[in-house]
C-alpha cells in the first residue's frame, strides 16, 4: 500500500477527488485547505500501480501510514442525522441514538462510505424514502457497506452487494457483522447480479460507470423497481441521463447537495 500527496486549486478539488476514487483510491484525506491550494493524500492498495498513477496524477509517493487515515477520521468524522430516520456515528463516539432513528456506526477503514460525502448522504436519504418492508436490495460499488446496512435496518428483507475492491468487500463484511445484519457480499461487478432480482438498487460510483452500466440497472431491477445512482457532479447529469434513457430507464428525479447529484430511475 502507498499514498500520493497532491496539490490542487480549491475549485478543482472535488473533481480530483472523484477522479482518484475512480482510479481505485481506497481513501483520501485533506492535509491542508488554504485559499490558494489544497493538499490531498490518496491511498492505493497495489504498489505495482505507482508508475501508472503518478504518470496520470503527478504528486509525491509515500509508503502508506494508516495512522494518518485513522487520525484524520477521528478528527473529522462526527455524528450525523441524515434524512428523518438515519443516525450515522463513528464507532468511537458514545452519543445515544435519537428517538425514531436507526444507528449506523462507521469506522476508520479505508473503504469509501463513511457518510461524510455528499453522494453518500444523497443515497441514504433516497434509500430511506424508497425502502419498503420485505424488499430485495442490491448495492453496486458497496464500499464500506453503509448503504446496504441502512437498507436492511430500514426494512429490506435481503441484500446483495458487490465491489471490485477486495479490501472494500472485507471491510463491508466486517461492518455488517458488527452491526448484526446479514447480506451477501462478493467481489465483482453488476454483471454478476441475477436479472430481475432487486426491488431497489443503489450505485454510488463514477459517472462513467453509472452510464456504462445503464443496461445492467435495467436488467437487474424487477418491474416497478427503482435505482438510486450517484457519484457524479451536476455537469455530468446530461451525459448520465442520456445513457440511462437509451437503456430504457425512466428518470424520476434528480437531487443534489452542493455540486454533487443523485438520479433516481425506474423501468
Amino acid at each position: 500500500m502507498f499514498s500520493i500527496d497532491l496539490n490542487c486549486a480549491p475549485e478543482s478539488k472535488d473533481i480530483l477527488i472523484a477522479d482518484l476514487y475512480e482510479a481505485g483510491s481506497t481513501g483520501i484525506i485533506e492535509l491542508e485547505d488554504r485559499p490558494e491550494s489544497a493538499l490531498l493524500r490518496a491511498f492505493f492498495d497495489d504498489d505495482a500501480r505507482q508508475p501508472e498513477l503518478t504518470s496520470r496524477f503527478g504528486g509525491e509517493v509515500h509508503p502508506a501510514d494508516l495512522r494518518d487515515w485513522v487520525a484524520f477520521a477521528r478528527q473529522h468524522l462526527h455524528p450525523m442525522e441524515i434524512g428523518r430516520r438515519i443516525f450515522v456515528v463513528p464507532e468511537w463516539r458514545s452519543e445515544p441514538t435519537p428517538p425514531g432513528r436507526i444507528r449506523i456506526e462507521v469506522n476508520a477503514g479505508l473503504a469509501f462510505g463513511t457518510g461524510a460525502h455528499e453522494t453518500t448522504r444523497l443515497c441514504l436519504e433516497a434509500i430511506e424514502r424508497l425502502v419498503q418492508p420485505g424488499i430485495a436490495f442490491a448495492d453496486v460499488g458497496a464500499g464500506s457497506g453503509i448503504l446496504t446496512e441502512a437498507a436492511l435496518k430500514l426494512g429490506a428483507a435481503r441484500a446483495f452487494a458487490c465491489d471490485t475492491d477486495f479490501e472494500a468487500v472485507a471491510v463491508a463484511r466486517e461492518n455488517l457483522q458488527r452491526a448484526g445484519v446479514r447480506a451477501q457480499f462478493f467481489a465483482g461487478s453488476a454483471t454478476a447480479i441475477a436479472s430481475r432480482s432487486a426491488d431497489l438498487l443503489a450505485a454510488n460510483i463514477s459517472p462513467a460507470w453509472v452510464a456504462d452500466l445503464a443496461p445492467e440497472w435495467v436488467r437487474i431491477l424487477k418491474p416497478g423497481g427503482a435505482a438510486v445512482l450517484s457519484g457524479f457532479e451536476a455537469a455530468d447529469v446530461p451525459f448520465v441521463s442520456a445513457s440511462l434513457e437509451r437503456a430504457g430507464a425512466r428518470i424520476l428525479e434528480t437531487r443534489g447537495e452542493h455540486d454533487w447529484r443523485m438520479i433516481q430511475i425506474s423501468l
